[in-house]
């Protein structure tokens, strides 16, 4: 197995140094409220379900939003651990990575002198190797340098929204 993926990105990479261009676009992830708080949220085939425990107003018929980034970014690291093993010939026998974000819900409701969103958030990567630990700790300092959610989460990004308004539409 890590013969075929060290493989695959090394395909991967050779194509991207020839055509830069097939390695750039735009990904699209489109969210709609369900009922209540529920949402269903769609990115190409993959289908999933946000909401709120019902201590927060919602139907707990899925994971909460900050659910689904320290996912987003524990699962992102556990690959890239592994892919760049593949990579640098280095086997690995467990990869696990726990996320873990501070909060304050005043902010969420409010409170004006506390920020809505997470005032700290870290992770702990657990790795079980044969290869010695030094070897381990490049590993993950290669990977991290190159984790693209890691990577947002660090650097300010650019954000913006746009508002669109409409009518509905009765017959």
């Amino acid at each position: 197995m890590a013969r075929d993926l060290k493989s695959t990105i090394e395909r991967n990479v050779k194509t991207i140094q020839l055509r830069p261009k097939i390695a750039q676009g735009t990904a699209t992830t489109t969210v709609e409220v369900r009922e209540n708080l529920t949402c269903d949220v769609a990115d190409g085939n993959w289908r999933l379900v946000g909401d709120l425990d019902a201590g927060s107003g919602g139907d707990h018929r899925g994971p909460d939003p900050g659910v689904f980034v320290r996912a987003g970014l524990g699962s992102c690291l556990a690959m890239g651990y592994v892919m760049w093993a593949a990579r640098l010939g280095i086997a690995l026998e467990r990869v696990a990575v726990t996320v873990e974000a501070d909060y304050d819900a005043r902010g969420m409701y409010a409170a004006d002198s506390v920020a809505p969103g997470w005032s700290a958030l870290r992770y702990t990567a657990t790795i079980v190797s044969d290869a010695p630990a030094e070897r381990i700790r490049e590993l993950v300092a290669t990977a991290d340098a190159h984790s693209p959610v890691l990577d947002d989460l660090q650097r300010a990004l650019d954000v913006r929204g746009e508002l669109r308004v409409e009518t509905p539409v009765r017959e």
